[in-house]
C-alpha cells in the first residue's frame, strides 16, 4: 500500500534538508552529466575493443567506466571524446597506500601515457572494497591513504581534471540497500569513523564524488509483494511513498537509496558531498529461481533512467544535482559466476546484437521503441526446478573441467553422490555427464539456502524438465532426482 500521509517531519532533517537544497538545487554537474555504461569483460566471447568503443557510441554514452587500466581499451578510446573511469585493484591498495613512489608509478605506467588523448575523468581506487569482509584489516584502513597518495601524484603532475573516487555499494548502510525510510540510513558501525569519514573528507576537500553501486532490482526482487514493479522502473502507476522523518515524496525506487545514502553522509557531517552512481541497471535473463529478469524490463529501467536523468535530475533530498551515471552494463559476461542473472545485464549480447534498443541520451521518445517479448517471470516460478549439466557442456564436453566439477559437488554436501556410487542405485548409467547431472542437482538442493548457486563454472543450468525422465530407448532405468520447489 503506497504511504499517503506523513508525520510531521522532523526539525533537525528540516534543518539538514534546507542545507543540503542550499548547495544542490538546480546544481549542474559540468562535462559528466550524462549517462555512461560499465565495460565489463568478464568473458570469453565478446567484440574486441575496437569494436566495443563502436557499440559503446551507438548507445548515445557520453561516458565509459572500466575495471582496470586495460592499454588496449583505453588505446581504443582516445580521440572519441567520451569520457573514461579506470579503476585501481582491491589487492594493490595497501602498497599504494603505503609508498607515495608506489602510487606515483601506477600512476605513471597507467593513466600518463593516455591523457589527455583518452579523456580520463575518474581515477576510481578499488570496487566495492568494503563489502569484501577479507581485506578489512589489510585495505580497509589503507583505502583513504592510497586515494590521497594517488591525488598528490597526479596534483605532482599537474593533471588537475581527474578526480579521484571509489566505489562502495549499498551495504556500507546498517540497513543494506533498501534502508526505509531514507531519513533513517546510517553508514555501519564498523566503518563509519574508521572509513566512511575519513574518505567523505577526502572526497570534500578534492571536490570528488562519493561512486554508490545502487540497484533497485535487488531491491524489489526480495520485496515483490510490497514494493510495485512499476516503482522499481520508473513507470509511476500511482504508487509513492512519504518518508516520516522528512515528509519527502517519492515516486520510484532508485531516488529512495541514493537519498538513504546523502542523508547518511549528512548525519556525519558531509551533507555536500556529490554522488555519482558506479552501477545501476536491471538484468535481461536469469535462472527459474530469480524473479523479473527479462528484456522487458531491462530495456523500460534503462530507457526510463536515460530520461529521467536528461529531463529531471537529482532525487527528492537534492532537486536538480545532476550526477555521472555508469549503466551495468554493455555485455552479458558468460564467464561472471554466481545466479543466472549475473551474467545477463548486458545491453549487447556477446556476438555485438543489441538485446534491445536503447538511447542513454533520453531524448528518444518512448513510443518509437518497437515491443518487446512479454515477460514470464514477473512473478515467482512455482514449481519443480532442477540443476543440470549444461547444453551447451553437453555438445562441447570437457571431460576434465566436467570431472572437477563432478568431484567438487561431491565433496561439499552431505552423501551428495553416494546414489552414483559404484553398485547404488543411480550408478547407471556410467558417464560423467549423468553422473555430473545428479551431483550438481544433489549439491544445489542441499547447499541452495546457504548460498550454492547452479553454475559451476559456467557448466550447470537449471531446468524445469525433469532430468529423470529418460528416453524410452535407453537401456537403464533412470534414478529419479530430487527437486528444489520454489514457491
Amino acid at each position: 500500500m503506497a504511504a499517503s500521509m506523513a508525520a510531521p517531519p522532523l526539525r533537525a532533517f528540516t534543518v539538514l534538508l534546507l542545507y543540503a537544497a542550499f548547495y544542490y538545487h538546480a546544481a549542474v554537474v559540468s562535462g559528466h552529466g550524462g549517462i555512461g555504461v560499465n565495460y565489463g569483460r568478464v568473458a570469453d566471447n565478446i567484440p574486441p575493443p575496437r569494436r566495443s568503443v563502436e557499440l559503446i557510441r551507438a548507445l548515445g554514452a557520453g561516458s565509459v567506466k572500466i575495471y582496470d587500466a586495460n592499454a588496449t581499451v583505453l588505446r581504443a578510446l582516445a580521440g572519441t571524446h567520451t569520457t573514461v573511469s579506470i579503476m585501481v585493484p582491491n589487492e594493490i591498495i595497501p602498497d599504494i597506500a603505503a609508498s607515495a613512489a608506489a602510487a606515483d608509478k601506477w600512476v605513471a605506467e597507467n593513466l600518463v601515457p593516455y591523457h589527455p588523448a583518452t579523456r580520463i575523468k575518474f581515477l576510481l581506487v578499488g570496487n566495492e572494497v568494503l563489502s569484501d569482509y577479507s581485506i578489512s584489516a589489510s585495505a580497509w584502513p589503507r583505502l583513504v591513504p592510497a586515494m590521497d597518495n594517488l591525488h598528490r601524484s597526479l596534483r605532482n603532475r599537474r593533471i588537475t581534471s581527474v578526480k579521484v573516487g571509489t566505489t562502495l555499494a549499498m551495504d556500507a548502510l546498517a540497513s543494506g540497500a533498501f534502508p526505509r525510510p531514507p531519513s533513517a540510513a546510517a553508514f555501519r558501525a564498523d566503518i563509519a569513523d574508521a572509513v566512511v569519514r575519513p574518505l567523505l573528507h577526502f572526497l570534500n576537500g578534492t571536490n570528488s564524488y562519493y561512486f554508490v553501486d545502487a540497484y533497485p532490482y535487488f531491491v524489489w526482487a526480495l520485496n515483490n509483494r510490497t514494493v510495485p514493479l512499476d516503482y522499481a522502473l520508473f513507470r509511476g502507476g500511482g504508487y509513492h511513498y512519504v518518508d516520516p522523518g522528512t515528509g519527502l515524496r517519492y515516486t520510484n525506487l532508485l531516488d529512495e537509496m541514493l537519498d538513504a545514502v546523502a542523508l547518511a553522509m549528512a548525519k556525519l557531517g558531509y551533507p555536500r558531498v556529490k554522488l555519482a552512481i558506479a552501477e545501476t541497471g536491471w538484468p535481461n535473463g536469469g535462472d527459474y529461481d530469480q524473479i523479473g529478469g527479462n528484456a522487458r524490463n531491462a530495456a523500460a529501467y534503462n530507457r526510463n533512467l536515460a530520461a529521467r536523468m536528461a529531463r529531471n535530475p537529482g532525487t527528492p533530498a537534492r532537486p536538480g544535482a545532476r550526477m555521472p551515471v555508469f549503466v551495468f552494463s554493455l555485455y552479458n559476461e558468460d564467464l561472471k559466476p554466481g545466479p543466472g542473472t549475473e551474467r545477463c545485464w548486458g545491453m549487447y549480447y556477446a556476438n555485438g546484437t543489441a538485446v534491445y534498443p536503447i538511447d542513454l541520451t533520453g531524448r528518444r521518445p518512448p513510443s518509437s521503441y518497437p515491443p518487446l517479448p512479454a515477460p514470464g517471470n514477473d512473478v515467482p516460478h512455482k514449481g519443480p526446478i532442477w540443476c543440470v549439466l549444461s547444453e551447451n557442456a553437453r555438445k562441447e564436453m570437457n571431460e576434465t573441467a566436467v570431472g572437477d566439477a563432478l568431484a567438487y559437488a561431491c565433496g561439499q554436501g552431505n552423501e551428495t553422490c553416494d546414489a552414483i556410487q559404484p553398485g547404488k542405485k543411480c550408478f547407471l548409467p556410467n558417464t560423467t555427464a549423468a553422473h555430473a547431472s545428479y551431483a550438481f542437482n544433489s549439491y544445489w538442493q542441499q547447499l541452495r539456502k546457504t548460498g550454492a548457486t547452479c553454475y559451476f563454472n559456467n557448466l550447470a543450468e537449471q531446468t524445469i524438465k525433469d532430468p529423470s525422465k529418460c528416453p524410452h530407448e535407453t537401456p537403464y532405468i533412470c534414478c529419479p532426482f530430487g527437486t528444489v520447489l520454489i514457491d
